[in-house]
């Protein structure tokens, strides 16, 4: 086990999973977070408080770290990339450079062979009439970068929908505009590579979002075998063709026909994996773990049927009901303050 220290770069809950998932393979756990005592922090080993592009800190980083992973998908590219020249850092930091911008994703998912919803650059409000023309005056409209939980979107159901100002409303920054898709449901698959290039992909989830915010994940998702298998195959190819190492999420619309359209990616261990920790041997965390430490992937078989259901501001009051529920594993994030939104932790219920 040449791994001993893992660097995570973020503190929120996801880095404060992977720190768990670590820990109980004996590797230790160095947390690089400008918050101190955030959720992450309270589980690891060490924290390092600074920003996420200090180069002091980086460099601080790398000496301690064997590995170098991340828990967001907005962690500075130049960071990625100036620690990657002295330790090893999975995902590549192309991984991160790809999901950053909806733009440079979407184009990268199309090159895949992948099905995505027609889109368009707008980079002024003539762009946005052009292109809302263009797809018949409805569409989504998203920033290009740091948009999240539903943040930074416009939609357009209606042609007669006023369009005058949105450019600048949205903050007069680079946007896209993304078709309507008819889907019926939403489904992720969660998949993981290894160094040597070993792909394990989990089974589907069923997704459904509330005011834009995840809010449940169903298993088994409502797809066919069929469907299933195509959301794996467009894993595997995203996955090999940024000689990928770790853990990835993929979101997809599911259409009438059973056929898929890719909304997005997530370099990193996805919300709507959660489930893995409570209905399979290996959770999406212990597997991220594995691939970055250079260990055998796991096996993502799920053994129960299962919901999870996020916790959201005030539904953390639910907490003392849930932990007398037979058959429900309950998640809290080590976060103090509820906030609408805000996501306090999430909980697992098995089903029969």
């Amino acid at each position: 086990m040449s791994v001993r220290t893992i660097g995570i770069i973020g503190g929120g809950q996801l880095g404060r999973m992977l720190a768990m998932a670590a820990a109980r393979l004996n590797l230790r756990t160095v947390i690089l977070e400008p918050q101190a005592d955030c959720p992450a922090a309270q589980v690891a080993n060490a924290q390092i408080v600074a920003a996420y592009d200090d180069p002091d800190a980086l460099a601080e980083l790398a000496r301690v770290s064997d590995v170098v992973t991340y828990e967001f998908e907005n962690v500075p590219v130049s960071a990625a990339e100036a620690l990657a020249k002295t330790v090893p850092v999975y995902p590549p930091p192309r991984a991160l450079e790809v999901s950053q911008d909806r733009l440079v994703e979407k184009t990268f998912i199309r090159d895949c062979g992948i099905v995505t919803a027609d889109f368009a650059a707008v980079d002024s409000q003539a762009d946005l009439e052009a292109a809302l023309d263009r797809f018949g005056g409805v569409g989504v409209l998203k920033t290009r970068r740091l948009g999240y939980d539903g943040k930074g979107q416009r939609m357009f159901r209606s042609p007669a929908e006023s369009r005058e100002g949105t450019f600048e409303a949205l903050g007069g920054v680079p946007l896209i505009l993304e078709s309507l898709v008819p889907f019926e449901r939403e489904i992720s698959i969660i998949a993981a590579r290894d160094r040597d290039g070993t792909i394990a992909c989990y089974d589907p989830a069923e997704n459904v979002h509330l005011n834009g915010i995840l809010h449940t994940s169903i298993l088994p998702a409502g797809v066919n075998e069929a469907t299933a298998d195509q959301a794996r195959k467009a894993a595997r190819a995203i996955l090999d063709q940024l000689g990928y190492v770790g853990v990835i999420g993929v979101e997809f619309f599911v259409l009438q026909d059973g056929g898929l359209v890719a909304n997005e990616i997530a370099p990193r261990v996805h919300n709507s994996g959660h489930w893995t920790e409570a209905a399979c041997i290996v959770s999406q965390f212990e597997q991220h773990i594995r691939a970055v430490a250079g260990h055998v992937l796991g096996d993502p078989r799920r053994h129960s049927d299962c919901v999870m259901q996020n916790l959201i501001g005030d539904d953390i009051n639910d907490v003392p009901a849930w932990l007398a529920r037979p058959g429900v594993l309950v998640h809290l994030y080590g976060k103090t303050e509820a906030r609408p939104g805000r996501k306090m932790g999430h909980i697992t219920q098995i089903l029969d």
